[in-house]
């Protein structure tokens, strides 16, 4: 398992790999990011960003999603896996935020995971991107990264995931974190074919330093 040291020494390689990474979902104000966050579930920020660059034209407003059948949403979002699902919460969290929130996504996680198909992941993301509050959203890549480092065990939860890199981790460098996580876990250490003999942490990768070991 690595140490608090070394986690940091991986921190700041990743950082210097990625000092732009950002995310990567085009929206325009929370309730966009909300909806993008929400379709990314199982899914590429690619082919999200592909659908809603005609969906956010169409919708403006949670009153918008709400104002349409849901076999009409659901054919504006097809192309994206597991659409009859997420048109259905799209709605549901678009009413809510009527009746509760006079439209509006709230800046507070908690709150946030009540509304329907919101997760903490989710959350974290829309307080973190939204609202400028720090959080750690544990992704596949993100908790990806932290098991094949040795900072995680693989039986270990994306919640316990999320404590161990927010305990270890300075708040100030949360968000940041997050993102940078996620870039280098989708553009270097893949789920499949993983750049382990030209990474700058495979001095201190569990799983990286095996690999290399069986490729010889």
């Amino acid at each position: 398992m690595l140490t608090k040291k070394q986690w940091e020494i991986c921190l700041d390689e990743i950082g210097k790999m990625f000092p732009d990474a950002h995310c990567e979902l085009v929206h325009d104000n929370p309730f966009e990011l909300l909806v993008a966050t929400l379709l990314s579930a199982q899914c590429t920020d690619v082919l999200v960003n592909r659908v809603t660059a005609n969906l956010f034209k169409k919708y403006k407003t949670p009153a918008d999603y709400v104002n349409v059948t849901i076999e009409e949403l659901q054919t504006d979002i097809r192309s994206i896996g597991l659409y009859r699902n997420k048109a259905k919460n799209i709605q549901a969290l678009s009413n809510m935020l009527i009746q509760q929130f006079d439209g509006e996504v709230p800046a507070d996680r908690d709150v946030l995971t009540t509304l329907p198909g919101v997760g903490r992941k989710t959350a974290n993301v829309v307080v973190s991107n939204a609202f400028g509050i720090p959080a750690l959203a544990v992704d596949t890549h993100v908790e990806r990264v932290a098991k094949r480092l040795g900072m995680n065990r693989w039986k270990d939860s994306p919640l316990v995931v999320e404590e161990k890199i927010m305990k270890w981790t300075p708040m100030e460098r949360w968000t940041d974190t997050h993102h940078q996580l996620i870039f280098f876990g989708r553009y270097h250490c893949k789920a499949q074919n993983p750049a382990c003999e030209e990474c700058p942490l495979l001095p201190l990768c569990r799983e990286g330093k095996k690999r290399m070991k069986v490729i010889g």
